[in-house]
């Protein structure tokens, strides 16, 4: 499996499925979860409804409509409140749960943003160092993880903690 790091839009990323930094409600919001909304078009919101929302942690597919990817998987990221109330174990299982449905479905690659270090307020190295090693130890049955960074200082981040 090839790890890879890129500075873009993860709505414009040419992989099986891209990632979503969902809310609870899997109805849209602001951050990255905002602009998959607005790029995939309103059948995504549609869908969305079905599912019942989705727990921190956890993750949940739908397709992705008007998007590049075949498939967006929402995973909901943990609301950074200081580390003591499982913040790392929730956030691991973002990426874990995700890449468990990408083998599912047999998917060859993902997109992953950076799952709650944005509005949700969780330290940027620290979410990286979390999202590396749990990509890393993953049984993912496909041929790349990419990492798709909103900023300089995040893909710098990611690529240094990456080498």
């Amino acid at each position: 499996m090839i790890i890879e790091t890129v500075q873009g839009d993860i709505t414009h990323q040419q992989v099986d499925a891209i990632v979503n930094a969902a809310n609870e409600s899997l109805l849209g919001g602001g951050g990255v979860d905002g602009a998959i909304h607005r790029a995939a078009g309103p059948d995504l919101l549609l869908e969305c409804r079905t599912l019942g929302g989705c727990p921190t942690g956890a993750a949940k597919v739908t397709g992705a409509y008007r998007l590049p990817a075949k498939y967006i998987i929402h995973t909901v990221g943990p609301i950074w409140q200081g580390g003591g109330h499982s913040e790392a174990e929730l956030l691991s299982g973002c990426y874990r749960n995700s890449l468990a449905i990408a083998s599912e479905l047999q998917l060859q690659s993902l997109a992953f943003p950076a799952i709650s270090t944005g509005i949700f307020g969780y330290p940027l190295v620290e979410a990286t160092k979390i999202a590396i090693a749990t990509v890393k130890n993953a049984q993912f049955s496909g041929e790349l993880v990419r990492f798709v960074c909103f900023d300089a200082e995040t893909e710098n981040t990611y690529r240094r903690l990456l080498a």
